[in-house]
């Protein structure tokens, strides 16, 4: 199996270093920038598998990496896990609205942090995944493994998220999936008070799917369902 490469986008010179050492002996390939900029200028030519970025970041932020980074076709699909000492819960929401697969507060437990890069891994379909995941309805064509999604012929690409969320609702069609049950199986987190997170890749979701999202019926006060 190909070795994973990991991102680390951090400005401390030591908690660079400390995480690029005990990632490596777990076993990743690891790429390391003290800066936004210079992050994303390596992105773009390594294509790392996932990215740990911190929010405090010298001139662009790690919020405004992450906004970049998805706002990237080549990248959109990156898993991005925030690094923040923040306690506020604004700019975990934001990072998560973005489009961010999970958030660790500082200071972290290194072992707690190697495993949510691998389960964040599994969910995203790095790992190795079934070739004949296709699902068709109408005119819509979703290859979940690929990412893409095809709307009448036209192609759209689908991040990380916004794909768990749709294969969630192909897997459940008919069955309406609360907001709590969407948040533990598609981000995986323990964050309380992010239900709109939900509502924000929902909606970026519909717009994608074009006239069939229609088919998506939102369930007031509860969550969604895929009707078909």
């Amino acid at each position: 199996m190909e070795q994973r490469r990991i991102m680390v986008v951090e400005d401390h010179a030591q908690t660079r270093e400390l995480l690029q050492y005990n990632l490596q002996a777990a076993g990743f390939e690891v790429r390391a920038a003290a800066g936004g900029e210079q992050g994303l200028a390596t992105m773009e030519r390594w294509r790392p598998h996932l990215v740990l970025l911190d929010i405090m970041l010298p001139g662009m932020d790690g919020l405004d990496v992450c906004r970049r980074l998805k706002q990237t076709p080549s990248l959109s699909t990156v898993p991005v896990i925030m690094l923040t000492a923040r306690g506020d819960e604004v700019d975990r929401v934001v990072g998560l609205e973005l489009g961010a697969e999970d958030y660790i507060l500082k200071p972290f437990s290194l072992r707690e942090l190697i495993l949510r890069i691998k389960n964040a891994l599994r969910r995203t379909s790095f790992e190795a995944a079934p070739v004949n995941e296709i699902w068709r309805h109408e005119g819509l064509v979703v290859n979940f493994p690929g990412h893409e999604m095809e709307v009448d012929g036209v192609k759209r690409q689908l991040t990380a998220t916004e794909q768990r969320l749709l294969k969630e609702l192909v897997q459940a069609r008919g069955r309406v999936l609360s907001r709590d049950h969407l948040l533990d199986t598609v981000w995986s987190t323990d964050f309380e008070g992010v239900s709109r997170t939900v509502d924000t890749h929902m909606r970026r979701l519909r717009a994608k799917l074009d006239v069939y999202a229609k088919h998506i019926e939102t369930v007031r006060g509860v969550g969604y369902r895929l009707k078909t």
